[in-house]
């Protein structure tokens, strides 16, 4: 019977895998009429910006899996939570990297998540101008555009490419103790958001490590990582949940080889203790 069960879970997420796809096509079509044209640009209180993309992309999504997924808990940058303490419970970011979308940079992106008692079990990035999309799922391979990806191996930090959305995001002493650990990779790219992440899965970039995320910041670049081979956790090696960003800021580290995890807890440590 158990054996049973779990074969039916994995049909029922392969099932949400589809509606995840469609759902990033909805938030796709609702988005590109806005990219480089004139929309309404509001700030929130920590002066991040919104505009009428990220609400339209929001909607969209929401209208579709208000129908077909009833039982299902939402929790939307946008628009809040309904049945967030449902089971199973879809995670949103209609536009991560709004600055970048604002400034017309197509290195924002859509993200998607669908979260099981708290744990991500499916992940989609979605970049609906290049039209590249990121695709995991929890037992199987991670897709770019269909096709399987792999991280890449790195032997040590030193020749590790390490990116970063912005040194800004640091405050305090995580900050000095991030620059600290950024000298000893090869290179740092600034600028890219949840992009950085896709990156990582296909064998680009190396390390992505960042402060001050949000749940809907990092759910859905869980699957996509860890499908291609990587490793994504907190900066003390804790699995990222539900709970990492449960009324915090949440730290996140995503690497393509799991192997340099220790070398990179172990640089971050030493930044901490220099400060």
């Amino acid at each position: 019977m158990k054996r049973q069960s779990i074969k039916e879970e994995y049909m029922s997420l392969t099932d949400d895998l589809l509606l995840a796809n469609r759902l990033a096509d909805a938030a796709a079509h609702a988005i590109r009429p806005f990219f480089r044209a004139q929309f309404e640009t509001d700030y929130k209180s920590d002066a991040s910006p919104v505009t009428e993309a990220d609400r339209a992309a929001e909607a969209a999504i929401r209208t579709i899996l208000e129908s077909e997924r009833p039982d299902d808990g939402i929790i939307g940058e946008e628009y809040g939570a309904t049945r967030e303490n449902a089971e199973r419970v879809w995670i949103l970011d209609p536009i991560d990297g709004t600055k970048s979308f604002i400034a017309g940079r197509p290195i924002f992106g859509s993200l998607i998540a669908l979260t099981q008692a708290g744990w991500p079990m499916l992940g989609i990035i979605n970049q609906p101008i290049a039209q590249e999309r990121w695709a995991g799922l929890i037992g199987e391979g991670t897709t770019f555009n269909g096709k399987p990806v792999q991280t890449r191996r790195c032997r040590e930090l030193s020749d590790a490419i390490l990116a970063s959305t912005g040194p800004q995001f640091f405050p305090g002493c995580s900050g000095e103790h991030f620059s600290l650990f950024a000298r000893g990779c090869r290179d740092t790219i600034w600028g890219g958001d949840c992009y950085n992440y896709g990156l990582v899965a296909s064998g680009h970039i190396d390390i992505v490590v960042e402060a001050g995320l949000k749940l809907h910041d990092i759910a859905a670049l869980v699957p996509v990582v860890e499908g291609a081979g990587g490793r994504m956790c907190d900066w003390s090696g804790e699995p990222l949940t539900h709970d990492s960003a449960d009324g915090q800021d949440a730290q996140v580290i995503a690497l393509g080889d799991p192997a340099r995890l220790d070398d990179v807890l172990e640089a971050l440590a030493a930044g901490h203790e220099h400060h």
